[in-house]
């Protein structure tokens, strides 16, 4: 057991870090574990954090949210929105207002900032990797993350703990339950990787699932760059037939969702019965009404993503959309990693995948 845990919870993640402190609080009796905190902000931009209690010999937790767009802050008299950058920087400003007073700093992020900038292909930067040196110089004794974009980013701080835990029980009981007409079998079901980087998280469930999968091959235009990245020309499909078959398409994030759009009408073409989208952070930069359209056309039945990033409140009210819900999976962490205790079963919970699955076979 270490140190009273102290949650310093960031703006932006001001909703799941009260839930998360409601649920510690009833496992232990109660007692309020938020230290409260603001990140103001000066009229040039500049900022500073304000602590108002003592972290002293506390087992600190900071959550934030680097993708919520919804908070502003004045500068020169005009509103400017918060970006990535301006979250990881109020971060910065917390480690130092601990100014190494605290048993351990602990930061949990669940969608890792800059984690889509995670190798080099030219001359640029390394953005990610220097993030994650950053907050291991700062003092940082473990950095808490969800589905990273490559968990090989664990590989720049081997010496400082970097948990890249798995949403995928919360997605497997989320489907289990609002769907009560699944055939859990390879005649009837599949699992989809929308591209290549998503074949590990396929064949994790997949496996547990008994079930075949199947992979969309991205031929991308690299002699162009838009916003970012490589265009990409086509999806060229990898796999057995889906014709008649419920098919699981999984993928870490949904940006502006132009890749998962053309994955369901495929698969749709390609005589699918139903398609979900299982995906950890429903971004939708490009908005929604495209995602309006492909539903009313048939190209996917429902998406689920978590709550672990700011959920626009239009969004929540698509009757195409699951929000799978986190607070007890961020707080059961945070009271393991309290404990000492071993985080095996909550990284990769296939023994509770399995009895799930089990229990629904059994009914059927």
């Amino acid at each position: 057991m270490h140190g009273k845990i102290g949650l310093v919870v960031l703006s932006s993640a001001e909703k799941i870090g009260s839930r998360v402190n409601q649920i510690l609080s009833g496992w232990r009796g109660g007692e309020d574990f938020l230290i409260p905190s603001e990140c103001p902000r000066f009229s040039s931009g500049e900022g500073k954090c304000v602590l108002k209690e003592s972290v002293r010999d506390r087992d600190i937790y900071i959550l934030l949210d680097v993708c919520n767009t919804s908070l502003q802050y004045e500068m020169f008299g005009a509103p400017n929105r918060m970006s990535p950058d301006d979250h990881y920087q109020d971060l910065k400003r917390v480690i130092a207002a601990c100014d190494g007073k605290a048993e351990r700093l602990n930061v949990i992020m669940p969608f890792l900032y800059e984690g889509r900038q995670h190798r080099k292909t030219t001359r640029e930067s390394l953005d990610c990797a220097v993030m994650v040196r950053e907050l291991e110089n700062m003092g940082v004794h473990s950095l808490i993350t969800f589905d990273a974009h490559d968990p090989r980013i664990q590989n720049v701080a081997p010496l400082m703990a970097i948990e890249n835990v798995s949403p995928a029980l919360q997605f497997t009981q989320a489907l289990l339950t609002e769907y009560e007409n699944l055939s859990i079998d390879s005649d009837h079901m599949m699992f989809i990787a929308p591209d290549e980087g998503a074949t590990g998280r396929v064949v994790f469930l997949a496996s547990l699932f008994g079930v075949n999968i199947g992979m969309f091959y991205k031929r991308r235009d690299y002699t162009r760059i838009v916003n970012g990245t490589n265009p990409v020309v086509a999806h060229d499909f990898c796999g057995t037939s889906v014709e008649g078959k419920d098919v699981i398409v999984i993928d870490d994030m949904i940006a502006s969702g132009g890749s998962i759009l053309d994955t369901g009408r495929q698969l749709k073409e390609m005589g699918a019965d139903r398609v979900f989208v299982f995906s950890t952070f429903g971004l939708f930069t490009s908005g929604l009404d495209k995602f309006d359209r492909a539903f009313t056309d048939g190209w996917f039945d429902r998406i689920f993503t978590t709550n672990l990033v700011y959920q626009r409140p239009e969004l929540r009210e698509r009757k195409w959309y699951f929000s799978v819900n986190m607070d007890r999976y961020i707080a059961a962490l945070v009271d393991h990693a309290n404990r000492g205790e071993t985080f095996a079963a909550l990284l990769k919970p296939e023994d509770k995948i399995r009895q799930m699955l089990d229990l629904y076979r059994a009914k059927e």
